[in-house]
């Protein structure tokens, strides 16, 4: 048992010092100043010492090979050059290889790899003898693919051990455990304490509201006696009752207000060691940044190598505290990103020269807080992705026309670079060119409640932003009413909230839209969307939430807004599935439930709703009576033709659906009801004459008047629309307001009926 805790202690140390070792090594290609080699030094001083502690000869020879080097660069003796890095790298490898065993396999493990430990040391000492040709070390099996991860690159044996080493098996869920600081853990101590000591004086203030309590019992008993009195004794006997029931209640007010400030500051303090007990334990959730990010800078400089290119990744923010669930979430996307400006954005040193830049390309790896929200920044100074290039991908990957690409601004062309399968690289190499990282990369980051941006400079670089939450369990969210529900989404996934007024609402092709920062936004009912019944709206203007997706961009209308805030997230019961919509739970300060809704999930229900049609129109009128106007179809190739129809039907008071052509009509009038339909002849996929065919045919719609308004004017046209069943036959030649209206109201009566 002794042997085990001393190894555990190693593994502990071997974990520590490594990173160290790495992280410094990387920089001292560039600084080699003794500041800089001193730290390495005492590391590698550290792992020789608890390896001759545990025992393990063959760790002490290495890691004292890695010290009288370091030593001797800290010392100016010597120049540590690429090739002095690299070996030092992978000696430091071993240890990383080590720190991810069990502690029992440890010995084992070094047993049976002790002749190439014993070469690598000789090496790094530069005693290697010249009769023994060290061996490669065998790079350990490659961890199970990441969804994120790009493919394998050929990079030098070094880098190897630290990307393909398979990490520690993971601990059963019963066995999970999670390092806390000492300092986290002394406070969640403390305030348990607190908590504990101010629930003990809660057994006093009972026993005082007991003691009230028994005192209105009696105030209860004098007054009914005092009652009684009125109309069995004396007037002055009856006073004298009254007078002691008086007393009693004087007594209980005295009483009630000294009790009530005592329940008021117990009730502060209570709720102040709550929020301050809180505070901390999510406080003990947070990690630094940088726990995350060991072997990024090592990677970067190794993938660089192997693509010819110099690299030097910086890392600001450290010590900023993230969710350690986020930070496990991030690791994957940044590395996709930092992997992806060294090979799509740095240029060869030659490119760089030619530019006026310096050879080694600079990445920047940035993280800090910015109003309650984490700010991740991976950016380089590369060449950028020209705008040019990019539209030709989009309209050669078959995304849009040349036309529409060319008017697509920089950051709606942008967008294209989060669609699966979507690469702007000429080849497919083994880093990249298979258009597979940037998708999963977005994917994740909205996961999690958070949105990435891009922005590039041509020639100058390129920039991801990421906007996360600080933590998974508290969300920063608004707060809005449908329905006379409370709902939920968190702020980072909406892009704006406005009141917009009647007057402000256009309508075109039967959609609801209105204008917000020269872009226009399709208006849809939150309560539609989500599947509630209908219900009248406040009056008012029409408080709007936009969400968006990659390619859309929608306005929920929804009742009222109730405000920002701080809500923590229950994750809703596994037996529940996946409750459409709705990604969590929360509770509010009133103790009143709220549903946090699934921004992503909530775009796509609207896309379907548009998809297969009956969407309503947001109005202030009560939905009943909505329900009882009538409804009429307008089938009409021509915007223009459709527009006026539509408008005019709808001044009467007719509720107005329309269909850009015979196949489309067919299929809207399946699905909804409708009292009458109007349609033109003249129509590609399905004319006019078809389409009263076909509903005259079926069942279901047989019993709907068909009425045909045409440029047709010949008699053959009339009489073939009303053999195939319409109704009535309207020259448009003849057409105007009264014409048309006199004929529906002749149809189908007036607008609003007794019956829907």
């Amino acid at each position: 048992m002794s042997d085990l805790f001393l190894l555990d202690l190693l593994r502990t140390e071997l974990e520590t010092h490594s990173r160290v070792l790495e992280a410094g090594l990387v920089a001292a290609e560039a600084d080699q100043s003794p500041g800089r080699m001193e730290p390495l030094m005492r590391a590698a001083h550290s792992l020789k010492g608890a390896a001759r502690i545990a025992g393990l000869d063959i760790a002490v020879k290495l890691a004292h090979a890695m010290e009288d080097v370091l030593s001797a660069a800290q010392k100016g003796a010597r120049r540590l050059e690429t090739s002095d890095v690299n070996l030092l790298l992978e000696g430091n490898d071993e240890f990383l290889r080590l720190s991810r065993l069990e502690p029992a396999s440890i010995p084992e493990e070094l047993s049976r790899r002790a002749a190439e430990i014993q070469s690598l040391a000789e090496q790094i000492a530069g005693h290697q003898s010249a009769s023994v040709s060290p061996p490669a070390a065998p790079a350990p099996a490659p961890p199970p693919a990441s969804p994120v991860a790009a493919p394998a690159v050929s990079v030098p044996a070094p880098a190897q051990a630290v990307i393909a080493a398979a990490p520690a098996p993971a601990a059963k869920p019963e066995e999970a455990s999670v390092r806390v600081f000492v300092d986290n853990l002394n406070r969640l101590t403390g305030l348990a304490g607190e908590c504990l000591v101010e629930a003990k004086t809660l057994r006093p203030l009972g026993a005082a509201l007991e003691r009230i309590k028994q005192q209105h019992g009696r105030l209860e008993a004098l007054a009914g006696r005092a009652l009684d009195a009125l109309g069995q004794e004396s007037a002055l006997e009856a006073r004298a009752r009254l007078e002691e029931a008086l007393a009693q209640a004087q007594s209980i007010h005295r009483l009630l207000p000294v009790h009530a400030a005592d329940f008021d500051r117990f009730s502060r303090k209570l709720e102040l060691l709550a929020n301050r007990l809180y505070d901390e334990a999510v406080a003990s959730r947070m990690r630094p940044f940088g726990d995350g990010l060991h072997g990024f800078s090592r990677m970067a400089r190794d993938l660089a190598m192997s693509l010819g290119k110099n690299a030097r990744l910086a890392i600001e923010g450290e010590e900023t505290r993230v969710d350690r669930d986020i930070l496990e979430k991030l690791e994957a996307p940044l590395n996709h990103l930092v992997r992806n400006a060294v090979d799509h954005g740095l240029e060869t040193p030659e490119e760089r020269a030619g530019a006026g830049k310096a050879p080694e390309g600079r990445l920047e790896l940035a993280a800090r807080h910015v109003a309650g929200m984490l700010e991740v920044v991976v950016s380089d100074d590369g060449r950028g992705i020209d705008g040019g290039k990019l539209r030709a991908r989009i309209v050669e990957k078959g995304y849009a026309a040349r036309e529409m690409a060319d008017r697509l601004s920089e950051s709606e062309a942008l967008e294209f670079l989060f669609l699966p399968g979507f690469s702007t690289a000429e080849n497919v190499t083994e880093v990249s060119g298979r258009g597979v990282g940037l998708d999963v990369v977005q994917s994740m980051v909205r996961q999690v409640g958070g949105d990435i941006r891009v922005e590039t400079r041509l020639g100058a670089g390129t920039r991801f932003t990421l906007q996360l939450p600080l933590t998974l369990s508290v969300l920063r969210t608004l707060l809005f009413e449908i329905r006379g529900e409370a709902y939920a989404i968190p702020l980072t996934r909406i892009d704006r909230v406005a009141r917009v007024g009647a007057k402000n609402v256009e309508v075109v092709e039967d959609r609801q839209y209105f204008r917000l920062d020269g872009a226009t936004i399709g208006l849809i009912d939150a309560g539609q969307a989500l599947g509630s019944p209908p219900a009248a709206r406040p009056p008012g203007p029409l408080c709007v939430v936009t969400l968006s997706d990659r390619l859309n961009r929608y306005g929920l209308v929804v009742d009222r807004f109730l405000g920002q805030r701080d809500v923590v997230v229950r994750p809703l019961h596994a037996r529940l599935g996946k409750i459409p919509n709705v990604s969590a739970g929360a509770i509010l300060e009133d103790g009143a439930p709220v549903l946090i809704l699934d921004a992503e999930d909530l775009v796509r229900s609207i896309d379907n709703l548009l998809t297969r049609g009956g969407l309503e129109k947001v109005s202030r009128e009560k939905r009943a009576v909505a329900a009882a106007r009538k409804r009429i179809l307008v089938v009409d190739d021509s915007l223009t033709v459709r527009e006026v129809e539509r408008r005019l039907l709808e001044n009467r008071g007719y509720e107005v659906t329309v269909a850009i052509d015979g196949v489309d009509g067919w299929n809207t009038v399946q699905t909804a009801r409708f009292d009458l339909v109007v349609t033109d002849i003249d129509m590609p996929r399905m004319d006019g004459i078809e389409l009263v065919k076909r509903i005259k045919s079926a069942a279901h719609t047989a019993r709907i008047p068909v009425m045909i308004v045409s440029y047709k004017e010949q008699e053959e046209y009339r009489l073939r629309g009303l053999e195939a069943g319409a109704s009535h036959y309207l020259t448009k030649s003849s057409f105007h307001d009264e014409t048309l209206a006199e004929a529906v109201r002749d149809l189908i009566g007036e607008a609003v009926g007794e019956c829907g």
